[in-house]
């Protein structure tokens, strides 16, 4: 008796016996549901990254002396996660200090109208680098989240 270890089918292929895998056609993909930004106060990030940015708070468990505190966009509250990091970590904090000096955005947030977007965090005191700007297809701003992060925005198209 042969004993085959994979899903196997004969089928006829040109009129010839065939010995091929059975191929799962729903492959599951993987998906992004969680990402991170450290930032140096999570009661001052959770204020600017909803009251300013728009996001709505998802998840705020106690954990000693920080929380697990996450935020979602507010038409996608089972999109992606974003957790606001608290500093307890040493050598995470002086890679954020890093990125921020080099003004290397953490993160970015695709919007569909760059110029509006803009325009309406500048009315709420947001510090942007400059105006929004084209990089090819894709146009971009660049601002500072008050936690000790440059952010960006981006439009597609």
């Amino acid at each position: 008796m042969i004993v085959f270890p994979l899903p196997l089918v004969v089928k006829k292929v040109n009129e010839k016996p065939y010995l091929g895998l059975i191929v799962n056609k729903r492959q599951e993909t993987m998906k992004i549901k969680l990402s991170s930004i450290r930032v140096d106060n999570q009661d001052k990030a959770l204020k600017f990254y909803t009251e300013i940015l728009g996001f709505v708070k998802k998840r705020e468990i106690p954990m000693g002396e920080y929380r697990w505190l996450t935020v979602v966009s507010k038409n996608d509250s089972d999109g992606t996660e974003l957790v606001l990091e608290p500093p307890g970590f040493a050598p995470a904090v002086s890679y954020q200090k890093a990125l921020f000096d080099a003004g290397i955005p953490s993160n970015a947030f695709q919007v569909e109208d760059i110029q509006k977007e803009y325009e309406r965090l500048k009315t709420l005191g947001v510090k942007f680098s400059g105006p929004p700007s084209a990089m090819g297809p894709t146009t971009l701003a660049k601002f500072e989240n008050t936690c000790g992060n440059h952010l960006q925005i981006f439009q597609v198209g």
